[in-house]
């Protein structure tokens, strides 16, 4: 078998088909994914540097943020340079290691973007609900044990993934008609029983995101209790608008992630393959993309900062120019 050591049929290497069926239009699909993630790039980036710079913005709610923003940063570029080489310079070819470690990283942070979300769900529980002993409660220590936590449980979950697909036999070729390594994409080629992956694959899925969910709707549970109870209404929408921006955030990454999940294990045969592969490649992009547009332009603090940091550099260059003119 090519690419593959026929002893052990495990492959040398996978070969990643891109979107099936539009191969002739690589190039175009390209484009939006090159601009989503240099935007994600460029936008989380600069959240986290702007974090870590203002002052006024070392509170618990940004730092969670900043975690947010470094865990989309991750989370797109484990695929999006691999999948742009594939688009523009054809190398299809990924070694059967590099694909496992995609796989896990891809999967890893996944999980690891839903429970940030969670905790940034527990942060305005707190604020809202505890908004005299919220420094107090979030203290530092306290959010880089539940950040760690987090991580912890992402890895933890998603490490056996790589061990059951390592020990599958291949003998079906090693090519995949995907963008990336995705979990079931590579199971899938495999002809041994992938049933083991596909019910413990399902299992961490509903229970992440169960627990998750959960949460999440506890927290604002809580919140709107609390919210509605105020008897000032420009108390109530100034309680609530700092929510607004964390839900917009919720409802980018889970929208997407439900489709992908739904549609890929009900709609198979209904739904075309190349949309389903679009569609995967979208829930890795749409979130980091847009989590910065949406904090940039709801967070009133950070909008300041912004404008801060911008006329800031301005004021020096023109002090400087002004030095030098002396």
């Amino acid at each position: 078998m090519s690419g593959a050591n026929s002893s052990s049929l495990t492959p040398d290497f996978f070969t990643l088909n891109g979107v099936p069926g539009l191969e002739a239009a690589h190039v175009w699909i390209s484009l939006p994914f090159c601009l989503m993630y240099l935007i994600a790039v460029v936008g989380n980036c600069g959240l986290i540097y702007l974090i870590g710079h203002e002052e006024a913005l070392h509170r618990p709610m940004y730092y969670f943020l900043a975690l947010l923003s470094f865990t989309d940063v991750s989370w797109c570029t484990s695929t999006v340079p691999n999948m742009l080489c594939i688009f523009w310079l054809n190398l299809k070819e990924i070694g059967f290691n590099s694909c496992l470690a995609q796989m896990f990283f891809v999967h890893m942070l996944t999980g690891m973007e839903s429970g940030v979300l969670m905790l940034m769900a527990l942060d305005r529980y707190v604020a809202i609900c505890y908004p005299l002993r919220y420094t107090t409660i979030l203290t530092n220590p306290v959010i880089a044990k539940a950040g760690l936590a987090t991580f912890l449980r992402s890895v933890m979950l998603i490490f056996p993934f790589t061990l059951l697909t390592k020990h599958l036999p291949f003998c079906r070729g090693s090519l995949i008609p995907h963008t990336y390594c995705d979990h079931m994409s590579v199971a899938k080629i495999s002809c041994g029983n992938v049933k083991v992956n596909t019910v413990y694959g399902l299992v961490v899925a509903l229970v992440v995101c169960a627990f998750n969910i959960f949460c999440i709707t506890v927290s604002y549970t809580m919140i709107l209790r609390t919210v509605v109870s105020l008897s000032s209404a420009d108390a109530r929408h100034k309680a609530f608008s700092t929510c607004t921006s964390h839900i917009c955030a919720i409802v980018v990454t889970y929208v997407p992630a439900f489709f992908t999940f739904f549609a890929h294990r009900f709609g198979g045969h209904t739904i075309p393959h190349h949309i389903h592969i679009i569609v995967a490649n979208l829930y890795l992009l749409l979130p980091p993309t847009m989590n910065p547009i949406v904090y940039g332009v709801k967070t009133k603090q950070i909008r300041e900062s912004v404008i801060k940091f911008f006329i800031g550099e301005k004021s020096g260059i023109t002090e400087m120019k002004g030095l030098k003119n002396k």
